[in-house]
């Protein structure tokens, strides 16, 4: 199966002091993304990379990535319009040296293998997306329903997004 969103790069073409690129997705590579992240709508996906190369075939990428989401609340099931601001760090390393722990350091960089002297920037693109997209999402003041709230009153939803780890910042403040 193709990707929906492929943007072909050979590794021998990334000049040893590095160099930057931008990606952007057409209308169509839009629509198939979104299918298949099964939302409403994905708009104006555009991807900023800066591409390092290292020793045996590595690559460190460094990519920042704007798009406008259209998700559906999981409250009142209304469509919103959300903007992603994104950035991330991968190293891509060759297939053959790729190789899959079962512990992984959760602050390491994330490694992704290439086949064939060939990093796909757009499929990498599409997985940052994948990865950044709220499996709930809150339409901003959208309040949960008071027979459901567990209250006589619906409050609503925070609807500020939280950072991953808050909780345990917050967790090791509370004990010093």
């Amino acid at each position: 199966m193709d990707a929906e969103f492929s943007r072909p790069l050979a590794v021998g073409r990334i000049p040893v002091q590095g160099m930057e690129t931008v990606i952007e997705a057409k209308d169509a590579e839009c629509r198939a993304l979104a299918r298949r992240f099964g939302i409403p709508g994905l708009r104006n996906l555009s991807c900023r990379y800066r591409l390092k190369p290292g020793q045996d075939g590595e690559v460190l990428a460094e990519g920042w990535l704007t798009a406008h989401v259209t998700q559906e609340c999981v409250v009142s099931l209304e469509p919103f319009e959300d903007v992603m601001a994104e950035s991330f760090t991968v190293r891509c390393i060759p297939a053959a040296r790729f190789r899959e722990d079962d512990e992984v350091d959760p602050f390491s960089i994330d490694e992704v293998p290439y086949e064939r002297d060939t990093i796909d920037l757009g499929e990498l693109a599409a997985e940052e997306v994948s990865l950044a997209l709220d499996p709930y999402p809150h339409k901003p003041g959208c309040a949960i329903p008071a027979e459901f709230a567990g209250t006589d009153e619906a409050a609503p939803e925070e609807t500020t997004r939280r950072q991953p780890f808050s909780a345990l910042a917050e967790l090791k403040k509370k004990q010093n």
